[in-house]
């Protein structure tokens, strides 16, 4: 890694971590400890300020990942056949395995209820997984149970034809019943967990929302995503003033209507069989907390 003039003077911990999408501060300062950065052949500390043309080497140790077990999980399962799996997720389920996350998740159950059968496209983490949704967000999730169904999977995600429905409850009224945000996404600039609006290092992102319930203060919504960012929906929501009811992340960090996490929900897929060709429409319904929320808001 070389510096531009406009990096000097930053804490090599901090520039590691904000050239690294998945390194957080104290992983970084970690790998300084361990000697893992050097300059001219020379290990660096942790607190050294960066040099304008100076070249750092980072060298990652190899990483053990503690083998991935089939376990005997509960699975909602919407929609089966020898190429594609339809999961209803619940809410504070991690999709795949990741560090402080290594049994319990949908990848740990989907081992278990498909034995082999599981793409492998992505890896040994992620077995199978085509799209994720995040930990407090619940609903539909798509799972191809072989590389050619998982190839024709992504090739719809990426030309849009494998459509995404959202319902979520967000903060505020709307003047419109329906419109389009349409407003990049990348790494939040000062929080590397966090996604944002930016311009810097960022994709298009763009969703498409409509009005489906009014209350005094609150919206339930539908979203379709045109494109598939990391925390699209929670990201745009805020980004437009209507964060998400209970995303204490993105919006309003006081628990409202007892909410703690996101009311958000992946109610519709509709995709072309990536055996048959033909569209294949998959639904489920809101589940309980989202259904006692629209109850206490209707209750107003």
């Amino acid at each position: 890694m070389k510096l531009t003039s406009d990096q000097s003077g930053l804490r090599l911990d901090v520039f590691l971590s904000q050239q690294e999408e998945n390194l957080s501060r104290s992983a970084a300062q970690k790998l300084l400890e361990d000697g893992c950065v050097t300059c001219g052949g020379r290990a660096v500390k942790k607190n050294d300020k960066t040099v304008a043309g100076a070249v750092y080497e980072l060298t990652l140790p190899e990483l053990k990942t503690p083998a991935i077990e089939a376990e005997p999980l509960a699975l909602d399962v919407v929609y089966e056949d020898g190429d594609v799996l339809v999961i209803n997720k619940p809410k504070g389920m991690v999709v795949h395995p990741a560090p402080g996350h290594w049994s319990g998740t949908l990848v740990n159950a989907l081992m278990y209820h498909c034995r082999d059968s599981l793409s492998g496209i992505n890896g040994e983490l992620r077995p199978g997984i085509v799209h994720r949704i995040d930990k407090d967000t619940s609903g539909l999730l798509i799972v191809a149970k072989n590389d050619f169904a998982h190839q024709a999977l992504a090739a719809q995600l990426k030309d849009h034809t494998l459509s995404r429905t959202y319902e979520a409850v967000v903060c505020g009224g709307f003047r419109d019943n329906e419109g389009i945000v349409d407003a990049p996404i990348g790494r939040h600039p000062a929080d590397r967990k966090k996604m944002a609006v930016t311009e810097k290092s960022s994709r298009s992102a763009v969703t498409h929302y409509q009005v489906l319930e009014r209350f005094g203060g609150y919206t339930h919504i539908c979203c379709r995503l045109e494109t598939g960012r990391t925390h699209q929906i929670r990201v745009h929501m805020a980004y437009i003033g209507h964060p998400i009811l209970g995303d204490t992340v993105y919006g309003h960090k006081k628990k409202e209507l007892g909410q703690d996490t996101q009311c958000l929900h992946a109610r519709q897929l509709v995709f072309l069989h990536p055996r048959t060709g033909q569209p294949v429409t998959v639904t489920c319904p809101l589940p309980d907390y989202f259904e006692g929320v629209l109850q206490k808001l209707r209750a107003l």
